[in-house]
């Protein structure tokens, strides 16, 4: 069984990147592992696709600066 939108079509790549940083927040937050492979993991049981390989998780946190314990890029105040 494939998760799915209500609709019927599976996830596009830009939803798929926002469940990527929505669970690797969600984990960071309570304290918990928040690697690429646990995202996965998290991402196979909940039956998100299509599920994206470790290597490509792990490129879409460094894109959006979750590696290392951070949480995100500081917006420019000015």
């Amino acid at each position: 069984m494939m998760s799915v939108h209500e609709w019927g079509t599976p996830y596009t790549r830009g939803e798929i990147v926002e469940i990527v940083k929505m669970i690797r927040l969600h984990l960071y937050n309570r304290g918990l592992h928040c690697g690429a492979w646990v995202i996965r993991k998290q991402m196979e049981d909940e039956n998100i696709q299509p599920t994206p390989s470790v290597s490509t998780i792990g490129r879409i946190l460094s894109r959006h600066g979750l590696t290392h314990g951070r949480t995100g890029f500081l917006e420019d105040p000015l």
